[in-house]
């Protein structure tokens, strides 16, 4: 009988809140972060890091893709066998693309398989969500497209939302870092019921326009008053570029998950120039800019498995 001996796994990058939906909306994006896990005879576990930022990366115990492989072998009540792990980054870390999201869904699949596969994907999902804290990045992330989650009496409910094929996400991804803590700690801790009924209306509205690519639909459905109005100020040049981006004509612009990465939404025909005018804009205040069109990834967290007898 053959036994899995390594598993690759690739995990999407994501785009999570898009303006109004804070905590409960995400999409996941076509660039990934790739982990492999081969089963060791003995010894300790190695980790090995390429890519960007890579010394970065922790490399003990401690290493949040690790701490989800052990998760779920915690919650099959199994030991976990020694690995060796090689983790190839293609997501900045700390930029609001959800790069430690890849990491949880990486350590729970790549365990799930090693493992015989016990979990379905949705007790996965459920676990991912639990060590996240909110669903917006690990769901699109392990299932992929855009998806919207909430909860039921039974457990999550998660919705896939229709995405325009005209619809492109242009992200710009700084060169400095926001941690999700001290984005979260800006927030305030009540909100009025205006402020309520405003992102309720317009998380409705982002949704049709996703679906049917409306422009005066997008234009208005991007705007929050949760979240962004209070994140803003700890990203400079935010008001520049996205006063440049929409001049250029994007729909809108919005932070990327917690950021500083922004995101904004444009159509084919106008993405170029989204571009070029979002990274001016930035350069101009003096910061150094990554910015390029991405499109959707349908596909989620995909893995790949080598087996020896």
């Amino acid at each position: 009988m053959s036994v899995i001996s390594s598993v690759t796994v690739k995990v999407p990058a994501t785009t999570a809140n898009l303006g109004p939906g804070f905590d409960c909306i995400g999409a996941a994006l076509r660039l990934c972060n790739q982990f492999k896990f081969t089963r060791i005879d003995k010894g300790g576990l190695t980790i090995r890091v390429t890519g960007a930022e890579a010394e970065r990366v922790q490399t003990d115990e401690s290493n949040l893709l690790y701490q989800a492989f052990l998760k779920l072998y915690q919650h099959i009540d199994q030991t976990p066998p020694p690995v060796k792990i090689e983790i190839d980054l293609g997501v900045p870390l700390a930029r609001g693309l959800g790069s430690s999201a890849t990491a949880i869904v990486g350590g729970l699949v790549a365990a799930n398989q090693l493992a015989g596969e016990p979990l379905s994907q949705v007790q996965v999902m459920e676990i991912a969500i639990a060590m996240e804290g909110h669903p917006d990045n690990v769901v699109p992330a392990l299932i992929g497209g855009c998806r919207l989650a909430a909860t039921s009496e039974t457990g999550w409910e998660i919705c896939d939302v229709p995405w325009h094929e005209n619809i492109i996400p242009v992200v710009a991804i700084p060169d400095f870092e926001l941690s999700t803590s001290e984005a979260r700690r800006v927030l305030p801790t009540e909100f009025s019921r205006a402020d309520a009924i405003f992102n309720t209306a317009h998380l409705g509205l982002l949704l049709r326009g996703l679906e049917t690519g409306n422009p005066k639909w997008l234009k208005a459905a991007l705007q929050d008053k949760l979240h962004q109005p209070y994140r803003k100020a700890l990203i400079p040049g935010y008001d520049a570029v996205n006063a440049a981006a929409v001049a250029a004509g994007a729909y809108g612009m919005v932070i990327s998950g917690a950021g500083p990465t922004l995101l904004a939404l444009s159509d084919v025909a106008h993405s170029q120039a989204v571009e070029l005018a979002m990274v001016s804009a930035w350069k101009a205040a003096g910061i150094d800019a990554e910015v390029r069109s991405l499109a959707l990834d349908t596909k989620g967290a995909t893995y790949k498995t080598e087996a020896r007898d």
